[in-house]
């Protein structure tokens, strides 16, 4: 049996210019531009992050063949912009990481080699990190220490950069009781602001329709602070609430399926069943 074709990135790279030829091209890929692939980009990254979850490698082989396209992609549509090229992208990221690893390579070049028996340590590491990042950040013109967390980033992991930034003046808990009272502060101005939309609701008649639009924005408003609050926890206790909460909704998701299967082996449905009984066959799901 002969051994299966090898392709490298030089192959890949041609097949995308391939592929936006404007001749005999594809026509959806000619059709395509930096806006119109970004929600594949996001897509992409989500079924990388759920191989791993798996633990299913040649799914992720797959899956990064995929992400890796899709940096392909946008090197192409920056060479034909003449923005950028591929080697563009590498010599940028390169460059960063060089310039943000001192400890291995001193003089900023892949040859040079830190002394043996330097003295480094994680702290001065995550110390030397934030100091070359901020200075970055100050030759971009950014001069909000938050100026460059993207916003489109998933809620939770831009909280979480939020709050690391602000962690790294020292704005932050000294330890989790203080965050576990926030917590407890948040979820009662949630309730607060619950029980004024409840009484305006019930006078319906004598409230105009803003007050009652403000009176929703605020607890929802109460909603976020809290649900900020927990993050902050998470932090504090080295845990990825955005992984936490994914591993949340699988096991929400699985009770909920056997729930349906009991359902079904006792020739009923989880429709017909009120919430006690509802609460009994979930109690057993866990059990």
């Amino acid at each position: 049996m002969s051994k299966t074709q090898q392709y490298t990135i030089d192959d890949l790279r041609y097949l995308m210019q391939r592929l936006r030829n404007k001749n005999d091209g594809c026509p959806w890929d000619i059709a395509q531009s930096y806006k119109t692939i970004a929600p594949s980009t996001i897509e992409e990254m989500y079924e990388v992050i759920d191989a791993i979850e798996h633990n299913d490698l040649s799914q992720l082989k797959e899956e990064l063949g995929d992400l890796l396209f899709q940096i392909i992609f946008y090197a192409q549509l920056g060479t034909e912009d003449n923005a950028f090229d591929f080697t563009d992208i590498t010599t940028a990221i390169t460059e960063k990481l060089l310039r943000r690893h001192p400890h291995v390579f001193p003089d900023g070049t892949l040859q040079s080699r830190r002394a043996n028996g330097a003295d480094i340590t994680p702290e001065s590491i995550k110390e030397s990190w934030n100091k070359i990042k901020q200075q970055e950040r100050g030759s971009k013109g950014l001069d909000s220490l938050m100026a460059d967390i993207p916003k489109a980033l998933p809620a939770t992991m831009r909280a979480i950069k939020l709050q690391k930034r602000a962690a790294s003046i020292g704005f932050d808990w000294s330890d989790t009781d203080g965050v576990y009272q926030k917590i407890d502060e948040e979820i009662a101005e949630v309730k607060d602001a619950v029980t004024h939309q409840r009484r305006l609701a019930n006078e319906h008649e004598q409230v105009d329709n803003n007050a009652m639009a403000l009176a929703a924005e605020a607890v929802s408003e109460e909603i976020g602070d809290l649900l900020f609050s927990v993050i902050n926890l998470a932090r504090h206790l080295k845990v990825e609430p955005e992984t936490a909460l994914r591993i949340a909704n699988n096991k929400f998701e699985e009770r909920f399926s056997k729930m349906e299967k009991a359902a079904t082996e006792q020739q009923t449905s989880l429709h017909d069943q009120d919430i006690r009984k509802l609460e009994q066959w979930w109690q057993n799901t866990k059990a």
